[in-house]
């Protein structure tokens, strides 16, 4: 099945709402976990979140890694409403660790080699050039620096689309049934990432399924 493009940022503030009310601690958690897998559970360094939408995955890596900064980028402003609201509600601990920051990639200001650790969570399938993230990664992290990117898979047929959407968000608002059917049409393969990994002379990270719509990408900078 062909890949969809859909548009890149997400700036209807209908659209930032919606995904702000939305329970999404099942895929988030799974993202976290398999971070901590990948570094252990002591982290005192620098994360780099790319597309952290409204921060809920910033926020739980704030809690998990008492010790680590987290600079959390996004380039919806109505996303980054809510992430500021629920940075807000934080406890003073977490608020005084995460950094949000308005900008899309590619970002000219964005500290080069700078980061300890670099996440995305759904970010990889909006972009219309890929490798605008994977440039970033080379940029920003240090070597040695955690990787964890985990996106959207794409399914073989429409037929799979259609049943991904109705298990995952049958009882979802209206937009955001739509939003996950057309990003599983716009998601990648896991041979089309590791393909692109390969163009962006990134051949040590790994690319693997982690359930049966999500990919991750994961690994240590050379």
């Amino acid at each position: 099945m062909e890949r969809i493009p859909e548009p890149e940022l997400m700036d209807d503030p209908a659209q930032a709402l919606a995904y702000a009310r939305e329970d999404f601690s099942e895929p988030n958690a799974l993202f976290v976990e398999q971070f901590v897998r990948l570094q252990g559970e002591r982290f005192e360094g620098r994360i780099l979140d790319l597309g952290c939408g409204p921060a809920d995955i910033s926020l739980r890596f704030a809690r998990v890694y008492p010790e680590a900064r987290i600079d959390a980028l996004d380039g919806s402003d109505a996303m980054l409403t809510f992430a500021r609201q629920a940075l807000e509600a934080s406890e003073p601990s977490v608020r005084a660790r995460v950094n949000l920051i308005c900008a899309c990639l590619p970002w000219a200001d964005l500290p080069a080699h700078r980061y300890d650790a670099v996440v995305s969570n759904s970010l990889l399938h909006h972009l219309h050039r890929p490798e605008v993230l994977w440039e970033t990664l080379r940029r920003s992290a240090r070597p040695g620096a955690a990787v964890a990117i985990m996106d959207l898979m794409r399914p073989a047929s429409a037929q799979a689309v259609d049943r991904l959407v109705t298990t995952y968000a049958g009882a979802a608002p209206e937009i955001l049934r739509r939003d996950f059917r057309n990003s599983l049409f716009a998601a990648f393969t896991p041979e089309e990432v590791r393909d692109e990994l390969i163009n962006a002379g990134l051949p040590g990270l790994r690319v693997e399924p982690v359930s049966d719509r999500h990919l991750l990408v994961r690994g240590r900078m050379a």
